[in-house]
């Protein structure tokens, strides 16, 4: 995870160094009305929502706005990326409000308890909260003592967000992560777990209006009569980045890096090849750094390789290639085998796999088949090559002469048994010997 934390940073450096000035430094209208920033968030969690919270309360610290508004629709993620935005959150100058919306959307597992990490929590009108259940990094079932740990260090976090609720929020939020128990909306709302259920963010900031919220500095209370909305889009590199953490990409770059860096070892002195390699594997690389991988999977596609590269230099008439189409197959749908629990399936395109691995296997298949044809094929160049070729006698030739072979004038004789040539006629090689050749008249 600090690895991953690392190559945020720095990602989010460069963005903030390359990005047009003013992006940040927004100002709104040049007026005296209050200002919300919108951020809308939809897919698993992973650490592009933190870098992309840490930079829209930056943004809002810097406009002087009001209060941020995280409108978020997610199947969950990881507990460590949870924890991260959860700090984010609950350290923000600004007050964050964590709306699940549009209609139909959930806030499960992590986004439950990022939900409750807001200093204001609403939900949309046929909207889901809850399942925060703790699992393993894989998704499957932690072990009895594991989850317990994990389970009571989640709670005493929701407890800390729940306790200004009421007793029936913190029970209800502790229910979410013992037996996994979602709600709507509106059951949220009666339990007092989210402060407002509104249609959409005009109605949300006006239900809002007048409300306290609790922050490092101590009460404010909102002023949202009137208030500004600006959204606040997600960065190239932040999209990039979620991009990334889709486990079909994730297959295509590791295959296309893969095959590109093997090109560029075949035949070296290009780099095209070589760049769009090493590009591909570095993607793929932060993508299997985010995403929970079973290494085994790894072992496989390493293996399939390894087979293809075998029967290139050493052919087998395709068995190796056969044999690694398979192992690669195996690979891609072990790589990312996660059971559809909380946090969400992280499962590949059975279809994508086969598709990639028999394109894979048939362009090793024609590199091999180039191979075999070349060690089968006859020499066609040095004094190998001049046997059978024909060409003209420049001089009478009896029993010796000049010829003209292959653009080149050869000192040629007569083979044994050859008739004599006269200058002009056609002729052709019957052998070579050093810079001599035996010719006989071609017929």
């Amino acid at each position: 995870m600090k690895i991953t934390r690392v190559l945020l940073t720095l990602t989010g450096l460069f963005f903030l160094l390359f990005q047009p000035a003013g992006v940040l430094t927004r100002a709104h209208a040049r007026s005296d009305a209050p200002l919300a920033l919108v951020l809308t968030f939809d897919g698993a969690i992973t650490p592009a929502l933190t870098l992309y919270l840490e930079r829209g309360i930056k943004a809002a610290e810097q406009q002087g706005a009001e209060l941020l508004v995280l409108q978020l629709n997610t199947p969950g993620g990881s507990i460590d990326t949870m924890t991260e935005i959860v700090q984010v959150i609950r350290s923000s100058n600004v007050p964050v409000a964590v709306y699940v919306a549009p209609r139909g959307a959930i806030a499960a597992s992590a986004g439950a308890v990022i939900t409750l990490a807001g200093q204001v929590s609403a939900m949309a009108p046929e909207t889901v909260i809850g399942a925060a259940s703790p699992v393993g990094s894989q998704g499957e079932d932690l072990g009895a003592t594991m989850k317990e740990k994990v389970s009571e260090i989640i709670l005493a976090g929701i407890r800390t967000m729940t306790e200004r609720r009421g007793e029936s929020a913190m029970r209800l939020a502790e229910e979410m992560v013992v037996n996994a128990k979602a709600v709507s909306a509106t059951e949220a709302l009666d339990a007092g777990l989210v402060d407002f259920v509104a249609v959409d963010v005009d109605d949300l900031l006006n239900q809002m209006n007048g409300f306290t919220v609790v922050l490092q500095s101590g009460e404010r209370t909102l002023d949202t009569a009137g208030v500004q909305t600006s959204n606040y889009p997600m960065s190239f590199i932040e999209q990039l980045l979620q991009i990334l953490i889709n486990p079909n990409i994730v297959f295509l770059l590791l295959t296309i890096g893969v095959q590109a860096i093997l090109i560029e070892l075949s035949s070296p002195g290009g780099w095209v090849a070589g760049f769009i390699g090493a590009v591909c594997l570095l993607l793929a690389a932060y993508g299997l750094g985010v995403l929970p991988v079973n290494w085994f999977g790894i072992l496989f596609l390493i293996a399939a390789f390894v087979l293809f590269i075998i029967d290139v230099k050493a052919p087998t008439h395709g068995a190796l290639t056969a044999a690694g189409v398979g192992s690669l197959i195996i690979g891609a749908l072990v790589l990312f085998n996660t059971p559809s629990i909380t946090p969400p399936p992280l499962r590949i395109s059975t279809p994508l796999v086969i598709l990639v691995s028999l394109v894979t296997g048939l362009v090793f298949a024609v590199i091999v088949g180039f191979g075999i044809r070349a060690q089968r094929a006859p020499v066609r160049m040095g004094q190998e090559s001049l046997p059978h070729q024909t060409g003209i006698a420049r001089t009478d030739i009896d029993p010796q002469g000049q010829v003209q072979v292959a653009s080149e004038l050869w000192t040629a004789e007569l083979a044994e048994g050859a008739s004599p040539i006269h200058a002009g006629e056609p002729i052709e090689v019957v052998s070579a010997k050093g810079l001599r050749l035996k010719i006989r008249k071609k017929e």
